[in-house]
């Protein structure tokens, strides 16, 4: 099974490259948003160790956004309770595909939390800054604050770009994706 890890900038346009490839991906984003809705036990950490912030059951994402934005030192209790999860999540995710060619890893993450094997071929998408923050402005929910807490845990733009193996330029069309993503196919394939 060949696992290519999907890094980039937050709204670069990982998540729709991942989804293009045409293979199974696993989304840690949508994972961590149905531990959320679904995961008591989950509800019951968060809630413990931070009763300030997260106290109503489906969690709210405001909740977790006002505990990220109060405290720095928030954010890092937040995934440390949220990671064991997913990645459990993760690993049965290679489990019931390990037969396929192919997997995508759409997780935001990736580098930083060491989820990555030396043989994962890592694909960085690549966007124009003022395409990213005038998309990431049109999501309902966009706070400026709360996306620079982000990216100061997340590696540097030129760290994950010599860490990759292929880039993509996304421009935002689906010719630009798919072009990029059929390049790589058919070098790894």
């Amino acid at each position: 099974m060949i696992k290519i890890g999907i890094l980039g900038e937050i709204g670069s346009g990982k998540t729709y490259v991942a989804k293009n490839f045409g293979f199974p991906v696993f989304n840690a984003d949508y994972e961590v948003a149905k531990l959320y809705q679904k995961n008591k036990k989950i509800f019951k950490k968060l809630n413990a160790e931070l009763p300030k912030y997260v106290h109503s059951f489906p969690i709210e994402k405001k909740e977790i956004s006002n505990a990220i934005l109060a405290n720095k030192n928030n954010l890092k209790k937040i995934i440390k309770i949220v990671h064991f999860e997913i990645r459990k999540k993760m690993n049965a995710f290679l489990k019931k595909n390990e037969n396929k060619k192919i997997i995508i890893l759409d997780i935001p993450l990736l580098l930083e939390n060491k989820i990555n094997n030396k043989k994962d071929i890592l694909v960085y998408v690549e966007s124009r800054k003022l395409s990213i923050l005038k998309r990431l402005k049109k999501r309902k929910n966009f706070n400026n604050k709360l996306f620079k807490k982000f990216k100061e845990i997340q590696y540097s733009t030129n760290y994950k770009k010599k860490k990759s193996h292929f880039i993509i330029k996304n421009d935002f069309t689906k010719k630009s994706v798919n072009d990029g993503i059929n390049s790589i196919l058919k070098e790894i394939i």
